[in-house]
């Protein structure tokens, strides 16, 4: 899959670890819910920003191994935040997890979070292939 960063004049400059916009050319997207900071060995909410967005990306990266990608296909996040004072502590960990062509990026507060989580991770990620088992599982039909 090819992905490229979109730069304009037009647009205001990031003034973070994100690219304006970003082009892809994969076959396939995939839609990730919001993660929060669980731990999937215990189920329960790890403490302080800095643990809780470390695992919430790393809740990301598992879903994203589960098709047989990583980070790099990511094309588009948005972060949700508590308390907007922690944006610069969380962009520092979402950089190093990013660090190809930065997906484009919406970040923005709010009054709480499931669980009382402090921040929430969605993304939305792009790919050429994915695993043949994925293609053979039944679709869902709402009919």
């Amino acid at each position: 899959m090819r992905k490229v960063a979109v730069s304009t004049e037009k647009a205001p400059a990031p003034i973070g670890p994100y690219s304006q916009a970003v082009l892809h050319d994969g076959k396939y997207t995939l839609n990730l819910s919001g993660q929060i900071g669980i731990d999937p060995k215990t189920g329960k909410l790890v403490s302080g920003i800095e643990a809780q967005t470390r695992q919430a990306l790393e809740n990301v990266g598992g879903i994203l191994s589960a098709v047989g990608w990583g980070y790099e296909n990511v094309t588009s996040v948005t972060v949700y935040l508590v308390d907007m004072k922690d944006y610069p502590t969380v962009n520092r960990l979402y950089e190093r997890m990013f660090s190809d062509t930065k997906p484009a990026r919406a970040v923005v507060g709010v009054s709480s979070l499931p669980l009382g989580a402090l921040v929430e991770i969605q993304c939305e990620a792009a790919g050429d292939t994915v695993p043949r088992r994925l293609l053979e599982t039944p679709v869902m039909n709402n009919a």
